[in-house]
């Protein structure tokens, strides 16, 4: 993604809010952050469609390129706002995802969404593609031992093969030629000696994103720097298309709210997240400020990446 400065100021094509609509998946992922603590038994919002929406209309009210009282203006611009639904696996909720999706492209959010892809055949795929600028694909890894250690497999012992994820990216790129394919891959103790370059090659993504593993519940798949940086070394002919996030690039640096309806982050120094009040019990402003979030941390994940050389 490319941008470009106005008066000293970052102006990126959209800033992102990232909405985690659910903690439910058909994997299991042994380092997943996808655990969010609630105050108090309160169902996930993506079930009332209507409490929903309010949500969405808050955040473009406060976020929205040309609202008035955006807490970002002076520190940061953009052409438009991208909403990325992720979970869990947003797609275990299929028609409210697709309902929702809708919803926001009318308020005035692009879309993008982060899924494992399990739950998109081709039916879905056609009533998905068109509303979306970036679909975004969780791969851990391109062999099957590994993916089962890891954890990505649903409960039957089941996980697509990259021949399956090959026709359904085919599919959407089909269905909507305009469309971006984003890869995610967290590194971690079972796939950091692996060599992606048959997976990535096969898939083409315009974007590979590569994240170092958190850790959020657990230090059992932690790696160290030098093993990270081999795995990006070993990756430098996809270099043009790779965007490297260590630990301390992920902290407050993304715009992240959790299936309740708060904004949180990650916390400095320590596992787990810092959250806002409920953004419709408070309004989205004021529980923005009971966040901290960084725009120029933000900006600095979208230029391109030194990597290191292989040692």
């Amino acid at each position: 993604m490319v941008n470009d400065q106005i008066g000293g100021i970052h102006v990126l094509p959209p800033l992102v809010i990232n909405w985690h609509i659910t903690e439910a998946c058909n994997y299991s992922c042994k380092f997943c952050y996808a655990k969010w603590q609630a105050e108090r038994e309160t169902r996930e919002l993506i079930h009332n469609p209507a409490r929903s929406r309010q949500l969405l209309e808050a955040l473009y009210a406060l976020f929205g390129p040309q609202a008035p009282d955006n807490p970002l203006s002076g520190r940061m611009a953009y052409r438009g706002v991208r909403l990325t639904l992720a979970g869990g696996e947003p797609f275990l909720y299929r028609r409210l995802c697709l309902d929702l999706i809708n919803v926001a492209r009318g308020i005035g959010f692009e879309i993008s969404v982060i899924t494992n892809a399990s739950r998109l055949g081709i039916a879905e795929m056609r009533e998905l593609a068109p509303n979306l600028s970036i679909l975004g694909i969780s791969v851990d890894s391109g062999n099957d031992h590994t993916n089962g250690a890891i954890g990505r497999k649903d409960g039957k012992g089941v996980a697509l093969s990259l021949g399956d994820l090959r026709e359904r990216i085919a599919a959407a790129r089909s269905i909507n030629p305009k469309i971006n394919l984003k890869i995610n891959t967290v590194v971690n103790a079972h796939n950091w000696q692996e060599d992606f370059s048959d997976a990535i090659g096969q898939l083409c993504p315009d974007r590979w994103k590569v994240l170092r593993v958190l850790p959020a519940r657990t230090d059992a798949l932690v790696i160290t720097q030098a093993e990270f940086d081999a795995f990006v070394a070993r990756h430098r002919a996809f270099r043009n298309i790779m965007s490297v996030e260590d630990n301390a690039d992920m902290t407050q640096s993304y715009l992240m709210i959790d299936p309740h309806g708060r904004f949180f982050q990650n916390r400095v120094g320590r596992p787990g997240y810092d959250y806002s009040a409920p953004i419709l019990e408070v309004g989205a402003a004021e529980a923005f400020k009971q966040i901290i979030f960084s725009p120029s941390g933000f900006v600095s994940r979208y230029p391109s990446v030194e990597l290191p050389e292989v040692a």
